[in-house]
C-alpha cells in the first residue's frame, strides 16, 4: 500500500516537472529562427556534446529502477553562451533525448528530458542577466573578459540549483528519505565536477571564438573529466556501501532473536537498495515468516499467512560456516534486477553474519532459559514446585534489610502429623501425593504476598506479610490449617491430614534464623500441647539467654579447639576384653565449664555449624585410632551422627575424605544413628547411608527399642549392630519386660547377623544378666568412665590383673568357655565385635 501511494506521488511529481520541460520548449519553438546553413555542424555537434556528456556517470539502483548521475553542465554551459536561448533548449532537449532514447521508459526519459531543459532554461536566464547574449546569426561574437566568467558562474548556479533540486527530489520519493540525506551524498565531488565544468566551458568558449570547428575537442575533454568522475564517485559509493554493511551487522549483534530479525528486515532494504526484504527460519516447527521494508516490519508469522510477493526475488540461503542450514533471506524488488559481483559478495557477507547473529541469539536464549531454571530449581522444591528454604530464608532476609512493608510479618511453621504412617503403610508415592496436595491447598488459600514453602520432609512454612496486627496472624493461621482438614483422596481412600502450625512475629533482633528458631518452638509446644496453633510466647522458651550467647560462640570453640573427645571403651562381657572405643564431644567451654552433648547439641544444629562441629569430632576421632593402632590396639572407634548431618549431600565425601587423611580402612569406623531417626524415609538419607556402607564404613542403631517403630526403621537402615538403650539395660535384673526387649533384640540381631551392645553397664549383675540373655558387648561405668584419647591408651596398656586390654575379670574359667571365631558377613570388613552364634 505504502508503495503504491509512493509511485503514484513519484508520477504526479515527474508529471509536474515534464509540464514545465514541454512549456519551455513550446517557447522556444515558437521563439527559434533559422538557423544559417554554415553553422548546422556546430549546432549538430553541440547537440553530440550534450548527449555524450549526459551519459551516466555512475548507475544506482534505487529500490526496484537504475538511475544514472550525470554531469551535462559544462556542455549545457557552452551552448546557452554561444548560441540563443531557444536553440539551446531544442540542443538540450534533442541531446537528453539522444542519450537516453535506449532507457525504454518514457516515465524517465520525460523526466530527464524535461529536468535538463529546466536546469538549461534557468542556466540561460542567468546569463542573459550577467549580459552575455549571444546573437542570432552564430557569429561567436560574445564579449570576452570579467563579464563572460561572471556570467558562466552564474549560469553553473542557476543549473545547479534547478539539477540538484528536482533531481534530489526524485530519489528521496523513490526512496522515503529526505532531501538534505539526498543531497548531502557525494555533494563535494558534485561541487568540484561543476566548478571544473565552468572552467571547461570557459575555454571551450575562448577557443571557439577563434575557430569553431574545435568544438570537437570539448569531447574528449567531457569524457576525461566523466571518467576521472566516475571512478571518484564509484569508489566513494562502494566505500560507502561497506560502511553501511558494518553498521547493518553492528545492529545484529542483539542477543534477541526478533530484534535480530527485526533489524535484518529493515536494513536489508536500504543496504541492497531493494523494495523489501524478508527472512524465513525452517529449521523450527512450525517455520517463521519476518517481512519488513526500509524502517519498519510489515508481517510477522506463519509463511503460510503471509500476504503473497508479486515481484521478483534474490534468495540467499542462511548457512555458517559448519554448512548448517537454518533459513532463508529473500530481496524482494518490483522489477527484475541483476546483482552485480560487488553487490553479491556483500550480500554473502550479509547473510554469514545474519546466521551467526541468529545463532548467537538462540544460543544466548537457551542459556537464559537454562539458566533461569537452574535459578528456579535453586530457590524451588522439586517435589511440590513451592519455594525452598533457601528462598524461604532469601525472602525473610530482603524483608528484614528493607524494613519498609507495611504492616507486620510473621512466619507459621506447619509440620503433618502422624505423616511417616502414610509412608510405612501406603508408599512414598502416596506420600508424595498427600505432599503435593497439601502443597496446592495452602497456595490457594494464601493472601497474595505470601510466599509458602517447603522445608524438607512434611514441613511447611509460610512467610505472612501485610498484617495489621499480630492477632491477624493466628487467624490466618487457623484458616490455612482449616483447608488440610478435607480429606485427600490417594489411591481411592480417603485420608485425612492433621497438622500443627506454630507462628512466629518477626523479631527486634536476630534476625531470620531467630524467627524460624521462634517459629520451630511453638510448632513444637502446639505439638506438645495437642494443638492446632501456638503462638511464640517468650515466657514460655525453653532456649535461655545462655543457649542463645552458645550459638553465637560455636564458630569460636570449633576454631580454637575447644570442642573434644572422650571416649569410652566398649568390652566384651565374657571376657573382658577392650573391642571398641565410643566418641562422646566435650565442649571445655571458658566461663561455663565442660558441657555435654545434651546441653549444647540442639544449639550446634540450629546455629549452621553442624559441618564444621562433626567434622571436628571425626577428626579427633580417627587420630586416636591412628595413636592405638601404633600402640598395638586395632580397636574400632565409633562416633555419632546427627540427623541433620544425613541430611547434607556433602556428609558422605567429607567422612570418606577423613579417613584417607589418617589412613583408616573404612570398616574401623562406627557411625551411630538414633534409632528415633524420622528422617529415613528420605531419599537423601537413604543414599547418603547406602554411600557409606558401600564404602565400608559401619553403621549402627543407637537406643534400640525406644523408638515408636522400631522394625520399620531398621528395615530401611543398612546397619551392622544394634545398640541397646540403657533404660533396659538397667532395669534387665528386675523386670521381665526389660528382660524380654533385650531377649527379643538379641534374637533379632542373630537372625539378621547383626552384633549386639548393651549401654549402661554399670553393676556386675546386670553384666550377668546380659551375657545370660544372649548379649556378648557392652559399655558402661562398670567398665570405664569416658576419658581422652591418651589416658585409654594407657590404660589399655596398663589392663586388669596385668593383661593389657583387658578391664575387667572374665566371667567363666579359663578354658571353660569355647569362643567362637570371628566371621565376616559377606562383603563387609572385619568386624572389631564378636558375632552371635546362627
Amino acid at each position: 500500500m505504502n508503495d503504491a501511494k509512493t509511485d503514484r506521488q513519484l508520477r504526479l511529481y515527474v508529471g509536474l516537472v515534464a509540464f514545465g520541460g514541454v512549456c519551455c520548449l513550446i517557447w522556444a519553438a515558437g521563439s527559434l529562427t533559422a538557423i544559417p546553413p554554415g553553422q548546422l555542424l556546430y549546432v549538430a555537434a553541440l547537440t553530440v556534446i550534450i548527449a555524450s556528456a549526459t551519459s551516466g556517470l555512475i548507475e544506482m539502483r534505487v529500490r526496484s529502477d537504475n538511475h544514472a548521475f550525470a554531469s551535462t553542465s559544462g556542455a549545457i554551459l557552452v551552448t546557452v553562451t554561444t548560441v540563443p536561448l531557444p536553440l539551446a533548449l531544442i540542443c538540450t532537449a534533442l541531446g537528453i533525448l539522444i542519450a537516453k532514447i535506449f532507457m525504454r521508459d518514457a516515465l524517465k526519459i520525460s523526466f530527464s528530458v524535461a529536468k535538463n531543459v529546466l536546469a538549461a532554461t534557468a542556466a540561460g536566464a542567468a546569463a542573459y542577466l550577467a549580459g552575455v547574449r549571444p546573437p542570432t546569426d552564430l557569429s561567436f561574437s560574445v564579449q570576452l573578459g570579467p563579464r563572460l566568467l561572471a556570467a558562466l558562474v552564474l549560469a553553473s548556479l542557476a543549473y545547479a540549483v534547478v539539477d540538484e533540486l528536482l533531481a534530489h527530489t526524485v530519489v528521496a520519493l523513490a526512496t522515503r528519505t529526505s532531501w538534505m540525506q539526498s543531497f548531502k551524498r557525494n555533494w563535494d565531488v558534485v561541487a568540484a565536477v561543476r566548478l571544473i565544468n565552468v572552467a571547461i566551458a570557459l575555454a571551450v568558449v575562448l577557443v571557439i571564438q577563434r575557430e569553431p570547428v574545435l568544438i570537437v575537442a570539448m569531447v574528449p575533454a567531457m569524457l576525461a573529466l566523466q571518467l576521472a568522475t566516475k571512478n571518484r564517485i564509484r569508489q566513494r559509493t562502494d566505500q560507502e556501501a561497506w560502511q553501511r554493511l558494518a553498521a547493518s551487522t553492528d545492529q545484529l549483534n542483539v542477543t534477541d532473536l526478533t530484534a535480530v530479525l527485526h533489524a535484518a528486515v529493515t536494513r536489508a532494504p536500504g543496504l541492497f537498495s531493494a523494495d523489501g526484504a524478508e527472512i524465513e527460519l525452517r529449521d523450527i516447527s512450525p517455520s517463521r515468516l519476518v517481512r519488513g521494508s526500509t524502517g519498519r516490519v510489515t508481517y510477522e508469522g506463519s509463511p503460510d499467512g503471509a500476504p503473497a510477493r508479486t515481484g521478483p526475488v534474490v534468495e540467499a540461503v542462511l548457512h555458517g560456516p559448519d554448512g548448517a542450514v537454518i533459513g532463508v533471506l529473500r530481496l524482494l524488488f518490483r522489477k527484475p534486477v541483476s546483482l552485480d559481483e560487488s553487490e553479491e559478495y556483500k550480500l554473502r557477507t550479509f547473510t554469514s553474519s545474519l546466521h551467526t547473529a541468529v545463532q548467537n541469539a538462540r544460543a544466548y536464549a537457551e542459556l537464559k532459559r537454562i539458566n533461569a531454571e537452574n535459578a528456579y530449581a535453586a530457590a524451588h522444591d522439586p517435589l511440590t514446585g513451592l519455594a525452598n528454604r533457601r528462598e524461604l530464608l532469601e525472602q525473610a532476609k530482603a524483608i528484614f534489610a528493607a524494613r519498609n512493608t507495611d504492616g507486620i510479618f510473621a512466619l507459621l511453621l506447619i509440620d503433618l502429623n502422624h505423616f511417616k504412617e502414610v509412608n510405612d503403610t501406603l508408599g512414598h508415592t502416596a506420600g508424595d501425593d498427600v505432599l503435593r496436595e497439601v502443597a496446592k491447598r495452602l497456595e490457594e488459600a494464601a493472601t497474595p504476598g505470601d510466599l509458602v514453602a517447603r522445608l524438607g520432609g512434611d514441613e511447611f512454612a509460610l512467610l505472612l506479610t501485610g498484617l495489621p496486627t499480630p492477632a491477624v496472624a493466628a487467624h490466618r493461621a487457623t484458616v490455612l490449617l482449616d483447608t488440610l482438614e478435607r480429606p485427600i483422596e490417594v489411591e481411592g481412600m480417603q485420608l485425612t491430614v492433621e497438622a500443627a502450625g506454630g507462628i512466629a512475629l518477626a523479631p527486634g533482633s536476630g534476625g531470620v534464623q531467630e524467627l524460624m528458631r521462634r517459629a520451630d518452638v511453638a510448632m513444637y509446644q502446639a505439638k506438645r500441647g495437642g494443638q492446632r496453633t501456638a503462638t511464640y510466647a517468650h515466657a514460655r522458651d525453653t532456649a535461655d539467654v545462655g543457649r542463645l550467647m552458645l550459638g553465637g560462640e560455636l564458630s569460636r570453640a570449633v576454631a580454637e579447639h575447644e570442642i573434644t573427645v572422650d571416649f569410652q571403651p566398649i568390652v566384651d562381657l565374657g571376657s573382658g576384653e577392650v573391642l571398641s572405643a565410643e566418641a562422646l564431644a566435650r565442649w571445655h567451654h571458658p566461663q561455663h565449664g565442660t558441657l555435654s552433648p545434651a546441653e549444647f547439641l540442639q544449639t550446634v544444629e540450629r546455629s549452621g555449624q553442624l559441618p564444621g562441629f562433626a567434622d571436628a569430632v571425626l577428626e579427633q576421632s580417627l587420630a586416636a585410632y591412628r595413636m592405638w593402632l601404633e600402640a598395638g590396639f586395632d580397636l574400632t572407634v565409633a562416633v555419632n551422627v546427627s540427623p541433620r548431618s544425613l541430611l547434607d549431600e556433602t556428609f558422605p565425601g567429607a567422612v570418606l575424605a577423613q579417613l584417607g587423611r589418617h589412613a583408616v580402612p573404612a570398616d574401623r569406623l562406627v557411625l551411630e544413628l538414633a534409632e528415633t531417626l524420622t528422617l529415613s524415609q528420605l531419599e537423601v538419607v537413604d543414599r547418603a547411608l547406602s554411600e557409606l556402607r558401600d564404602a565400608g564404613v559401619r553403621l549402627a542403631l543407637d537406643d534400640f527399642g525406644t523408638g515408636v517403630s522400631s522394625l520399620s526403621v531398621l528395615s530401611r537402615l543398612p546397619v551392622h549392630q544394634l545398640k541397646i538403650d540403657r533404660g533396659f539395660v538397667r532395669a534387665v535384673e528386675t523386670s521381665s519386660e526389660a528382660a524380654a526387649v533385650v531377649r527379643s533384640t538379641v534374637d533379632l540381631a542373630r537372625s539378621l547377623r547383626l552384633t549386639v551392645v548393651a549401654e549402661g553397664v554399670e553393676s556386675e549383675p546386670q553384666r550377668h544378666a546380659l551375657w545370660d540373655l544372649g548379649c556378648v558387648a557392652g559399655q558402661g561405668h562398670l567398665f570405664a568412665r569416658p576419658m581422652r584419647a591418651g589416658r585409654l591408651l594407657s590404660t589399655l596398656q596398663r589392663g586388669s590383673g596385668g593383661r593389657p586390654g583387658v578391664l575387667a575379670g572374665a566371667l567363666h574359667p579359663a578354658g571353660s568357655v569355647v569362643r567362637m571365631p570371628r566371621r565376616r558377613s559377606p562383603g563387609q570388613g572385619r568386624s572389631s565385635l564378636p558375632h552371635l552364634p546362627a
